[in-house]
């Protein structure tokens, strides 16, 4: 893992942050959430929708849970940390596929370049014009946050399951080894919960859906297009239950700054240092989800055409990952940005 990754590299930002004392609460968080879980698989076939509604949350909250797994919490061994999370409990998204990409994202020089980084909903204006007026109008309506929720989990996994098989048939046999053992692990998962008398499938197959689309509103705007590098990533101000279901990565500039700070500390990085979290983003910030809600539920929130590629624009070159456009074909894995 490059150096800028590691959870217990700070950035001077943060220094005085203590990260290195025991992850207890992540553990804690782990426990808890295949606890509940559980409890909801085994109420489904007596609470009906209820139960099912709830998991909805449920899964939001482990997809975030990967993504700090991700970034190395709370053990310091990668295979330690991906045993909290082995069992696949939001189907769609084989976890090392998602560290793999979500590693390549964190190179901040590519952020949104619609080639090197594979979190981007950026198009080349290029490949834009080439487009039919059907990939247009469906692509602009995903810059909604309606359409993004709607359709961004189908778009985003046909994406990555393109790419992935295409990578695939080129030899990419670490790729082929990341979807057998999700494969494997999903197939146990599904098997247990058919263990369970009456539950149901679709249905859960469902809430999977909607733990995704959750997971697009939180995706939606956290990055955009600037020539400042520090001026990509959001903050949102929000201490509500989505902030929470997402582990506080609304404060997404924080994240970037310091990937390596664990989900709890988050809050405390971003009081100590607002104003200058908020000059070296350039002010991109929003008071809460329910203002982006108000703002963009039905209005597009920019082009789908990247505003700062012209015509002598050049891919961003390789970062410390070793960049996307030379090892990772897949694009768009958007579940745990």
């Amino acid at each position: 893992m490059p150096e800028s990754l590691s959870p217990r590299a700070s950035r001077p930002l943060f220094q005085g942050l203590d990260v290195r004392r025991f992850e207890w609460p992540t553990l804690a968080l782990a426990i808890g959430l295949h606890c509940v879980f559980v409890a909801l698989v085994f109420a489904a076939p007596h609470a009906g929708l209820l139960a099912y509604l709830a998991l909805v949350p449920v899964l939001t909250l482990h997809s975030s849970l990967q993504h700090e797994v991700l970034h190395g919490h709370p053990f310091r061994a990668a295979r330690a940390n991906w045993m909290l999370v082995a069992l696949p409990l939001g189907v769609f998204v084989p976890y090392w596929r998602f560290r793999a990409l979500h590693i390549a994202h964190h190179h901040d020089p590519a952020l949104t370049d619609p080639y090197d980084d594979p979190e981007s909903w950026y198009r080349d204006p290029r490949d834009w014009a080439a487009l039919s007026p059907a990939s247009r109008l469906f692509l602009t309506a995903m810059n909604t946050l309606v359409g993004r929720m709607l359709l961004g989990p189908l778009a985003g996994m046909a994406g990555l399951v393109v790419g992935d098989a295409r990578a695939i048939l080129h030899g990419r046999h670490d790729i082929l080894a990341a979807w057998a053992e999700h494969l494997v692990a999903l197939a146990l998962l599904l098997w247990l919960l058919v263990q369970v008398p009456g539950f149901s499938l679709p249905a859960y197959l469902a809430a999977c859906y909607g733990a995704y689309a959750l997971l697009c509103l939180r995706t939606f705007l956290e990055h955009r297009a600037e020539d400042a590098v520090g001026h990509r990533s959001v903050v949102i101000e929000d201490n509500g239950p989505l902030a929470v279901l997402f582990l506080f990565n609304s404060l997404h500039a924080v994240h970037h700054l310091d990937p390596g700070l664990p989900w709890y500390r988050l809050r405390e990085a971003y009081a100590r240092d607002r104003a200058s979290v908020l000059a070296g983003n350039g002010g991109y910030c929003y008071r809460s989800y329910a203002q982006i809600i108000r703002r963009y539920a039905f209005r597009a929130k920019e082009p789908v055409a990247h505003p700062l590629i012209g015509e002598a624009w050049a891919p961003c070159p390789p970062g410390p990952s070793g960049g996307v456009s030379a090892t990772e074909p897949a694009k768009r894995v958007s579940a745990g940005a």
